[in-house]
């Protein structure tokens, strides 16, 4: 079962993870959960990868709370960067991911829960106990951290 789940898992710990180290530590407390818990999991609430997707992320929340700290900031106006699109489009997936991963570890996990899991502002401001408008100030400010060190990538 952890040979079949492992890849899957992995490539949801990489995203919040800085590194691949991370990415194992916060893998094997996952799989050590996923098996306690084995007992629970109800195949009529959803399917077992979304399931197990859902203990992975929680890890390594868990992890990334432990290690980090989530000031509450309040913002009024979140200021969207321009994105050039053209610079994307000319970045590979796994430079835009290591852009992702130099991010400060809070503001990071705001930018992973929102921009690729698609949680709310309100369900990541539950998870980590901080306000929506801390939760929208650490996407903003991910955004304009990308934002320039897209625009460094030019050419």
């Amino acid at each position: 079962m952890y040979r079949q789940l492992y890849g899957f898992a992995m490539a949801i710990a990489m995203r919040y993870a800085i590194d691949e180290h991370e990415a194992a530590d916060i893998l094997g407390h996952a799989f050590v959960k996923m098996f306690r818990s084995i007992h629970s999991y109800d195949a009529t609430k959803g399917n077992f990868h979304g399931w197990l997707k859902k203990i992975v992320i929680n890890e390594s929340l868990d992890h990334i709370k432990q290690r980090s700290q989530f000031s509450n900031l309040m913002l009024d106006t979140a200021e969207e960067p321009h994105v050039n699109n053209d610079i994307i489009e000319r970045t590979d997936a796994a430079a835009i991911l290591e852009l992702v991963r130099q991010l400060p570890r809070a503001t990071h996990a705001v930018f992973v829960m929102y921009a690729i899991d698609g949680y709310t502002h309100k369900e990541i401001a539950a998870q980590l106990n901080i306000s929506e408008g801390t939760s929208k100030w650490h996407l903003s400010e991910a955004r304009k951290i990308l934002q320039q060190k897209i625009n460094a990538l030019k050419i």
